[in-house]
């Protein structure tokens, strides 16, 4: 039976002048039933999409950030 890991990506995948491109836009992960946002590579940000959607900020890891400069941001340490 497969595992649920509860991962989520967006990359974008293709060619430019006969180059592959790949990245990764973004990567979520539910760890606890919280939002760990590992990477956010959007203009406007995914952690204030998700407030202004209704998902409380104690909900959300900003996990790209050290845990040490997690508990300076208004959102959850972890």
């Amino acid at each position: 039976m497969p595992r649920r890991r509860h991962r989520y990506q967006l990359v974008h995948v293709g060619w430019s002048n006969k180059r592959r491109v790949y990245g990764c836009v973004l990567h979520l992960d539910i760890k606890k039933e919280k939002i760990w946002i590992q990477h956010d590579g959007t203009e406007g940000g995914i952690a204030d999409e998700l407030t202004s959607r209704g998902v409380p900020k104690q909900d959300i890891v900003l996990a790209f950030h050290s845990p040490f400069k997690r508990q300076f941001t208004e959102f959850a340490v972890g």
